[in-house]
C-alpha cells in the first residue's frame, strides 16, 4: 500500500471515529423537568435533600436523570466507568454523612466541572431547577449501592 492510500485511509478511519464519537452521546440539549407534582422548595438553595424517600419526587427523578444525566452517567445509574458511578454518592465509606454526599451533588450539578479548560460537565443551575436537581438526588438514593 502506498503511503498517500495509507495516509488517505488513516484520515478517514480518524473523520469516521470522530463523527461517531460525537453522535454517541446523541441530543445532549438538556431537556426540562416537570416538578409540578412536587412541593415546592422556594428561591434559596436547600442544603439537604427534601425529596428523600418520596415515591414522587422519586418517579420524577427517574425520568430527569434519563433525559439529562444517563447519557454520560449510564442507564439506572450504573455508570460505563468513564464518568462517576453516581451510586457511590449512597456509599457511607465515600462520604461520612448523607449531608456531605447531599452538598458535593448539588455543587456538581449547579456547577459542573471544568478540569484543565475542558467541560467534564456542563453547570445545570440555570437550566433545571432545585426541585429537578433534589429529585434526581432522591432517584440516585433510590438505586442503592455499587454491587
Amino acid at each position: 500500500m502506498s503511503t498517500l492510500k495509507l495516509a488517505g485511509a488513516v484520515c478517514l478511519a480518524a473523520s469516521l471515529f470522530s463523527a461517531s464519537s460525537v453522535m454517541g452521546h446523541g441530543d445532549v440539549t438538556p431537556q426540562a423537568v416537570d416538578v409540578s407534582k412536587l412541593k415546592p422548595l422556594g428561591e434559596e438553595w436547600l442544603e439537604e435533600n427534601p425529596y428523600s424517600g418520596d415515591d414522587m419526587a422519586i418517579k420524577v427523578g427517574d425520568s430527569a436523570y434519563n433525559q439529562n444525566c444517563a447519557r454520560c452517567h449510564g442507564l439506572e445509574v450504573i455508570s460505563g466507568g468513564i464518568t462517576p458511578d453516581l451510586r457511590k454518592l449512597n456509599d457511607e465509606t465515600e462520604f461520612d454523612t448523607k449531608a456531605e454526599a447531599d452538598d458535593w451533588f448539588m455543587m456538581r450539578v449547579r456547577n459542573g466541572a471544568v478540569v484543565d479548560g475542558r467541560v467534564y460537565m456542563p453547570p445545570f443551575e440555570s437550566i433545571l431547577s432545585q426541585e429537578a436537581m433534589w429529585a434526581i438526588r432522591a432517584y440516585i438514593e433510590s438505586r442503592g449501592l455499587i454491587e
